[in-house]
């Protein structure tokens, strides 16, 4: 697999080797030893996600209050998103900057994304279905909700309708309301944590 950083760092986008025959096809989605290698950090799962989208369908932009901080390894594994990184780590020097990957069942690519950033993707086809290996169990009331049509972050979505979001995440802050309410990670804080996680500290 070929493990790359993404314009938001801490966050990449893992391509996988496919071997292919008449049966069909085979990849490795995750080698514990290349990520580390690649990304300088292990990579843990502590509870796995799955979510089935119709078309049209914007959920995030999701993030984690740090700590306790979660890290995810997302791949659709039905169906295709476009899937959105946001850097919402206050005194980054990419704060704000977002990357955008192209996720379906047929390429199997992924996107790996550090504790503190953000998070989301738009439902490309009926049915599409993403999984989330995630580094820690989801601790109630640590969500942090940025809204992905936020004009100041100004998402590329290419949307041609208007796109169906949850009332949670149509209802959400922009991302300087999150700053300004105290809620989004600092650089610093989350750069800690990753050497915590690198030492076993």
């Amino acid at each position: 697999m070929d493990v790359s950083e993404l314009a938001v760092p801490r966050a990449w986008r893992i391509t996988p080797d496919q071997h292919s025959d008449p049966r069909g096809t085979f990849f490795e989605l995750h080698r514990h030893s290349q990520v580390i290698e690649a990304t300088g950090r292990p990579f843990q799962v502590a509870q796995v996600n799955f979510s089935s989208s119709r078309r049209g369908t914007l959920r995030g932009i999701h993030g984690t209050l740090t700590p306790p901080g979660q890290a995810k390894v997302v791949t659709c594994v039905r169906g295709a998103v476009l899937d959105v990184v946001v850097d919402t780590r206050i005194g980054s020097p990419t704060f704000g900057m977002y990357d955008m990957t192209r996720l379906d069942a047929e390429s199997g690519t992924a996107v790996y994304l550090a504790e503190g950033l953000g998070h989301g993707f738009l439902a490309l086809t009926d049915d599409a279905s993403v999984c989330y290996l995630c580094s820690s169990e989801f601790v109630p009331g640590s969500q942090v909700d940025i809204n992905a049509l936020d004009p100041d972050l100004g998402i590329d979505w290419g949307l041609t309708e208007k796109p169906l979001m949850s009332d949670k995440d149509a209802a959400a802050m922009t991302l300087a309301e999150a700053a300004a309410a105290g809620l989004l990670p600092s650089y610093e804080e989350c750069l800690a944590m990753e050497e915590r996680l690198r030492t076993g500290t």
